[in-house]
């Protein structure tokens, strides 16, 4: 046959698809709704790459401090930018204050001028914050009037909350860290760290993993209406057509609903796109311009789905005997064959079993390899569960009306309902490995600070100039604080540039040292050496607390920033105390303890004042009270929030990203499924129609759409546990991971996908309802 022949019959059964009457044109139009939700997701995820790209670029632009920025000296094109990072309940808040030092210096992305002192301009989603009544903390210690608002250019998010405000006197505080002066802003470094095999794994599987239900539910929409589809094929055997040419036409339709449905997914895709613009999720927020879809990526999307479609057409009707007085598939039918479909999965196994004990120290894992297998144990799944939901309805029993007519039902059409739940399934398998593969080297990425979260929940840093005595009462009086301990500390060296040993020296009352050592006795003029303590490893103390020795507070360090080099001669009468394991950082407090009255006035320039602040958490919002006493304190005092763990930042990354992922395809799934059992439920109308004719209950009915709906995703995520615990078992070994099953999390994935095809069946019963009446028996 050339494919001339092939064209006409396919444009055939694209005419059929669009002249055919009614029942062409809702048919086409099911189908191309259920592939334009999947190519919209496959759109978005195309643009996925482009917007985080656009993310990394609109954020490396706008970079300012950074711990390697050389200091510069002052001219006309430089600006002091001090970081003012405000966390506000569970929110972030990007904040700068800048102080221009001449008609030259370079304004950040996104602002067209200098805010002037008592002055900031502000992200829209901030503006927007600042005006709600929830917000009243915060603007407690954001005072300044809003002047304008930051651009797209200086934002990685449409829901991201920043500001900019004017400020003066910055200079004396740069540290390269906190404070900095910049000539430009933008990030120079372009050198990358090595990527983490493990993490690319995660990435892999991630991507693989959100998108094969996708393509589950594209292959199942295109069979939308298949049934009332080779009935009406039968009729073109009446005119002369043989079988061959009567596929082919039956793929056109296929073909017509899936260019239809890149038309709607087209629209569908605009429309979310715009709606991204004011979505959050997970803390992520994009503007719609970063949702540009990939060019190729978009053409691949546009050439695979049309084709696609004839394939499983073609595929679908391999058993179907469509004859000229009828469409022979209620006889009995041939049993599915397991061998092969057991094949699927077992390649895939075979695809990853080379790369098991790999772990993260033999180099990067075989991409294709990876993304080849986890495909082909997915697919297993669909491959399966046609066989298993055959073989399992074949031996059901009798029982309640409801239920004989669910399983009858479900014997007659058994490959229709596993479609139904393929995507569920699919989902579920691949969630449950994932799961199991983040549970499992989660400790792998995170770390313990060390911080004693019983002893503080929060830990205020203040500038040097800034006594801590009048500070840490302000904290005391502050609503919802318990108790405050403050310490002003800094560093010693034996030499003042380059010094040999170092350690530290710590400020504060007999009652604030005895948290942090154990002192045999104390009295304010005291001064302490701490022996012993993990912090001095390979320091001795003793040596260095020898009286009349000189130390130098504040070292200076070849390519550091500026330092003091302040003198300090060790006094006579050190004590010794022995170390206490740290409640601090996570180790024990060494070097030397100063009770205030034995402390120069002479280093106080160079020690830093810490307050950690012991709360009452059931006071509603202390730690926003607690932020807002610290920046009455000083605008440059710091707060930061103690927790017992840290886990790595791009780890985080693309956790967060797999549940933004696993929302959209929740949502795809549940559409889907919606247009399904409409698309099932239409075709069943007369059959509904005729059963309330005789009296069927109505109830019975629904009963048996709940069952038949039931049956399948009860098998369909049994095996969907077996698939996602044994990939997770092999990826986990692949990471040489300990492999370790979270229950709690397949449950809940399981649950999850329950749950979506409960609340689809939920939907679906009052069209059912219409359905059951008797003028569905109406016909011409």
């Amino acid at each position: 046959m050339n494919l001339r022949r092939w064209a006409a019959d396919l444009m055939l059964g694209v005419r059929f698809a669009f002249t055919g009457g009614r029942e062409g044109w809702t048919r086409a139009v099911l189908t191309a709704v259920g592939v334009g939700l999947g190519v919209a997701l496959l759109l978005l995820t195309t643009a996925i790459p482009n917007a985080l790209a656009v993310r990394h670029d609109r954020e490396a632009a706008r970079t300012d401090i950074s711990f390697a920025t050389q200091q510069i000296p002052k001219a006309d094109d430089t600006v002091v930018v001090a970081r003012f990072g405000e966390d506000f309940r569970d929110r972030t808040v990007r904040g700068r204050a800048l102080e221009p030092e001449g008609p030259r210096a370079p304004l950040p992305p996104g602002v067209e001028k200098f805010p002037a002192v008592g002055e900031m301009v502000v992200s829209p989603a901030l503006k927007e914050l600042l005006a709600s009544d929830s917000a009243a903390l915060l603007r407690e210690r954001l005072p300044d009037r809003i002047v304008g608002t930051i651009g797209e250019s200086g934002l990685i998010g449409s829901a991201e909350l920043a500001y900019y405000r004017g400020a003066e006197g910055l200079a004396p505080h740069i540290d390269g860290g906190r404070v900095a002066r910049i000539d430009r802003f933008g990030d120079s470094d372009t050198t990358s760290e090595r990527s983490d095999p493990v993490l690319l794994l995660l990435i892999l599987v991630v991507f693989v993993v959100l998108l094969m239900p996708v393509a589950v539910f594209i292959a199942a929409a295109v069979r939308f209406g298949g049934e009332r589809r080779d009935r009406r094929l039968a009729a073109l055997r009446l005119v002369g057509s043989d079988s061959r040419m009567t596929r082919r036409i039956a793929a056109g339709e296929a073909l017509a609903g899936a260019v239809l449905g890149l038309v709607f997914g087209a629209g569908f895709f605009m429309v979310g796109r715009q709606l991204a613009g004011g979505a959050e999720v997970f803390d992520i927020s994009v503007f719609p311009s970063y949702l540009n879809p990939s060019p190729l990526l978009a053409l691949l999307v546009a050439l695979a789905v049309p084709a696609a479609a004839v394939l499983v057409t073609l595929f679908a009707l391999r058993g179907v005997v469509i004859e000229p007085l009828g469409v022979v598939r209620a006889g009995r039918p041939q049993r599915r064959r397991l061998w092969w479909r057991l094949l699927l999965p077992l390649a895939g196994l075979a695809m990853l079993y080379p790369m098991i004990g790999n772990g993260r120290e033999n180099g990067d894992f075989n991409q294709y390899l990876v993304t080849g297998g986890v495909v082909l144990l997915l697919v297993g799944v669909t491959a399966l569960l046609p066989w298993i939901v055959e073989t399992v309805v074949a031996r059901l029993g009798s029982g309640s009306v409801a239920w004989q007519l669910a399983v009858r039902r479900l014997q007659m059409s058994s490959g229709t309902a596993a479609r139904m739940v393929n995507g569920i399934a699919v989902a579920v398998a691949g969630a449950i490995a994932l799961q199991m593969l983040f549970v499992g080297v989660d400790d792998d990425y995170t770390e313990s600070t060390g911080q004693d979260v019983s002893w503080a929940q929060m830990e205020a840093t203040l500038p040097s100039e800034v006594l801590l005595a009048p500070a840490a009462d302000k904290f005391r009086n502050t609503e919802g604080v318990k108790a405050v301990h403050g310490y002003s500390e800094g560093y010693l060296g034996d030499r003042a540039r380059e010094p040999e040993n170092t350690t530290m020296v710590t400020v504060g009352d007999c009652a604030s040292l005895r948290e942090i050592a154990h002192l045999p006795s104390c009295v304010d003029g005291d001064v302490f050496a701490v022996h012993g303590a993990d912090w001095d490893t390979g320091v001795d103390v003793a040596k260095l607390a020898e009286p009349g020795r000189k130390l130098y507070v504040d070292p200076s360090y070849e390519g550091g920033s500026k330092s003091l080099e302040i003198p300090w001669t060790v006094p006579q009468g050190v004590k010794a105390a022995k170390p206490r394991k740290g409640l601090l950082a996570g180790t024990d407090r060494g070097g030397f303890l100063i009770t205030p009255k034995a402390m120069p006035d002479t280093l106080a320039p160079a020690l830093t004042g810490h307050a950690y602040l012991r709360l009452d958490e059931s006071v509603p919002d202390v730690q926003e009270r607690v932020r807002n006493t610290a920046a009455a304190v000083d605008p440059l005092a710091d707060t930061m929030v103690w927790s017992e763990t840290r886990r790595t930042d791009r780890f985080d990354a693309i956790r967060t990203g797999l549940f933004v992922g696993a929302a959209c395809v929740l949502a795809l799934i549940g559409a889907s499924l919606l247009v399904s059992q409409l698309e099932q439920l239409r075709e069943r109308k007369k059959l509904l129609s005729a059963l309330v004719a005789f009296g069927t209950r109505r109830r019975t009915l629904g009963l048996s759409v709940l069952w038949q709906t039931a049956i399948p995703i009860v098998l369909g995520l049994v095996l969907a546990s077996v698939v996602g615990l044994t990939l997770g078992t092999v990826l986990l070994k692949m990471t040489g991971t300990p492999v370790r099953v979270d229950w709690v999390g397949v449950l809940s994935m399981t649950g999850i996908g329950a749950a979506v095809v409960l609340a689809v069946t939920l939907c679906s019963l009052p069209p059912l309802l219409r359905l059951m009446r008797p003028e569905g028996l109406r016909t011409e």
